[in-house]
């Protein structure tokens, strides 16, 4: 396991080396594909045989078919994101649902946009750089605080990107436990909603005083893009297709309703593509020194070590195999500030104990992005909660305290644990994982 824990000295050393010197952005100077440069120098030496021997598992762990198909996803997700962008979807969806939202409900309308937004774009990021600013305009032009805007802004953030079906944390949390993701949306909105509800009541008392906000509303219909491809994944149809018709689709409507051209949309598409490469690098990379460590024996050491915290006389209970996922991803999260890293390194652990202690992998799957989310929602070094600082002045501090959704997520989702919900009647056949 030296490799990996090496992974994380660097990426989280480096992130307080530069909070200590007052960087912005502390956690994400070092970049997560080159952190893990010398923990694959590390594996390579630690293996046995000649050099040529040594380097192959990793070539085997990095073309792996889940890898591959991971790495398509997330391409064509930032290709969809770049291009809905530019022929003014994020702008049509934000003005359409202010224009929908009362005076009385503008801090859980600023709750649902970010919802929405996140669930269509598949990033938290993009929706807190799209929705803050208007959550700032709206506190100042009302009674509102302006760390409950904030925090609500977050929080529909997270809430939406636990959700969709294109985000980076539900490609690699369904990948790596052998589910689609429409069986994981199905199963993971049951836990996610009713934490929802709740936060939409708690935002609801707190928001009285707010004032309507508006922003011009041209082309409402630029906002089919997302409801198509909602629908369609929804529909259960294959996501890379779906992924398609939704860049298909942008584009036509950019040409006809926003002076968009096919260069245009080249150069977006490329762009997406280039916005993905980090995280697709480092999928590669993590694939790959989970295969090394796998065949080394050092994942099998880890999964023991577990099912020996967690058992009891012998017996890996259910219940104790899914606190564990929780606790094994939170703490890969909290080191490494970054959801999707978190559910790479730890899926392979997770899943192998979940097949021993019976746990459906559309519920490890979903404990999986949930805790990550939570986690990363939680935590003031976390891109989110800077990005959000940033663009309203606020101590990073002060908004974590603020992201009400998390906090009550996370004891919606420890309850399900305890309880058991909900309850799955239909056993899942596994897919092929990483």
């Amino acid at each position: 396991m030296l490799p990996l824990c090496i992974f994380v000295a660097v990426f989280f050393g480096g992130g307080l080396y530069h909070y200590a010197q007052g960087t912005e952005f502390a956690f994400y100077q070092i970049k997560a594909p080159v952190a893990a440069l010398p923990a694959m120098i590390v594996a390579v030496l630690l293996a046995r045989g000649t050099l040529e021997e040594r380097i192959l598992p990793f070539l085997r762990g990095v073309g792996d078919i889940n890898i591959a198909t991971m790495c398509m996803v997330f391409l064509l997700a930032g290709a969809f994101s770049k291009v809905t962008g530019a022929i003014g979807g994020v702008d049509a969806t934000v003005a359409l649902g202010l224009k929908l939202l009362p005076a009385s409900f503008l801090l859980p309308g600023l709750f649902l946009v970010s919802g929405f937004i996140a669930t269509a774009m598949g990033t938290s990021m993009g929706t807190v750089a799209a929705i803050a600013p208007v959550a700032v305009g709206i506190s100042q032009g009302s009674d509102i605080s302006l760390a409950l805007c904030i925090g609500a802004v977050v929080g529909g953030a997270m809430f939406g990107d636990n959700l969709s079906m294109i985000s980076d944390t539900t490609i690699a949390a369904t990948r790596t436990q052998g589910c689609n993701m429409r069986d994981k949306l199905l199963f993971n909105i049951r836990i996610a909603l009713p934490a929802a509800i709740v936060t939409l009541l708690v935002l609801t008392l707190m928001g009285q005083g707010g004032e309507t906000a508006s922003r011009e509303l041209d082309n409402p219909i630029l906002v089919l893009p997302y409801l198509l491809v909602l629908g369609l994944a929804v529909s259960g149809i294959n996501v890379m297709v779906v992924l398609m018709s939704g860049i298909v689709v942008s584009t036509i409507l950019g040409m006809l309703m926003a002076n968009y051209s096919l260069g245009q949309a080249g150069n977006d598409i490329y762009a997406g593509f280039e916005s993905m490469v980090e995280i697709m690098i480092l999928s590669m990379f993590i694939g790959g020194l989970s295969k090394m460590m796998t065949e080394g024996g050092g994942k099998a050491w880890l999964t023991q070590t577990a099912r020996k915290l967690l058992s009891r006389g012998g017996r890996l209970s259910q219940r104790a195999c899914e606190f564990g996922i929780a606790g094994l991803v939170s703490i890969c999260n909290l080191f490494t500030a970054n959801n999707t890293v978190a559910i790479l390194a730890s899926g392979d652990v997770a899943r192998d104990l979940s097949k021993e202690a019976g746990v459906d992998p559309r519920r490890s799957a979903s404990l999986l992005d949930i805790f990550s989310c939570v986690v990363q929602g939680v935590i003031p070094w976390g891109a989110q909660i800077l990005l959000a600082g940033s663009i309203s002045g606020l101590s990073p501090l002060t908004i974590a305290g603020s992201v009400h959704y998390v906090w009550i997520l996370a004891v919606v989702a420890l309850l399900a644990i305890v309880t058991g919900f909900p309850k799955i009647n239909k056993p899942l056949k596994v897919e092929t994982t990483i």
